[in-house]
């Protein structure tokens, strides 16, 4: 499936669309015997659904996909139900998965910007791009993209890996951090891993970034090299750090992450 961005302030509901309907952070999914797939309607009409508020996304296939938020505890249809995102990859085909992703930080956005941050007043969408226009004083407002930065620190053979207190269960992962005002993103690499676990780096390189709909994330991907320090815990967001082996890994993030493409990367060239 190939998905084509695009912005309409009006749209026909009546074409047979993709719908992306979210209640809360839940997305709508049908269920059938060959598994989970997004509903393809004409409206939502054919739902017992009350949209709160809608967006259009852009095209898939020929198909226009669009996202809604609904009320919350409402009667589904046999063989719908609401799954969280993360539950849902692996399940939804993998670009169906991210527009999902796409999707969620739209509506999220359009639901937390119903007024304007400087005056109060209720915002309109505006017409000729994705965007709230204030019709009191003229404040524009797109919707949040928070960059952040997650780093691969490499020592000889070794992998930098950190159990974080937010982290599920024994999972550990690499260093991460949002970037701050002003702050370049190799600034915030070296801040990041030096505030969180004492180490100091060289040779940042880029490796790719990845959308995270967590809620509105941009996961910035760097490689980098143990430059010296010893391994000096933050003492809030960090309980537990080390290096690794590819042959004694903790349990770590699973395929849906930039995290793990980083660690898959670290195990590959080590097999070289």
């Amino acid at each position: 499936m190939a998905f084509l961005s695009s912005y309409r302030q009006s749209f026909d509901e009546r074409e047979s669309a993709w719908w992306f309907v979210f209640s809360g952070n839940k997305l709508l999914v049908e269920r059938t015997d060959e598994g989970v797939h997004l509903p393809l309607l004409n409206g939502l009409e054919a739902l017992p659904l009350r949209a709160l508020r809608k967006q259009y996304l852009g095209t898939m296939n020929g198909h226009s996909c669009l996202t809604a938020e609904c009320e919350a505890d409402v009667p589904l249809p046999a063989r719908m139900e609401f799954h969280g995102l993360r539950k849902l990859y692996g399940a939804l085909d993998e670009e169906m998965f991210w527009v999902a992703g796409r999707a969620f930080q739209i509506i999220d956005w359009d639901r937390t910007h119903q007024h304007c941050g400087n005056c109060g007043s209720r915002t309109k969408n505006k017409a000729d791009e994705r965007a709230k226009i204030c019709p009191g004083c003229k404040t524009v407002t797109f919707p949040r993209m928070s960059p952040a930065i997650i780093v691969a620190v490499v020592r000889d053979n070794m992998i930098l890996l950190a159990h974080a207190a937010r982290f599920p269960g024994a999972m550990y992962s690499v260093l991460a951090g949002f970037v701050e005002p002003g702050e370049s993103l190799e600034e915030c690499v070296r801040r990041e891993v030096k505030e969180e676990a004492g180490v100091e780096l060289k040779n940042i390189r880029y490796f790719g970034s990845q959308p995270w709909p967590f809620p509105h994330s941009l996961m910035i991907g760097f490689t980098a090299t143990y430059a010296g320090g010893g391994i000096f815990l933050d003492g809030s967001e960090i309980e537990d750090a080390g290096w690794f082996t590819m042959d004694d890994f903790p349990p770590i993030p699973g395929k849906i992450s930039i995290a793990r493409k980083l660690i898959d990367s670290f195990v590959e060239k080590q097999k070289k």
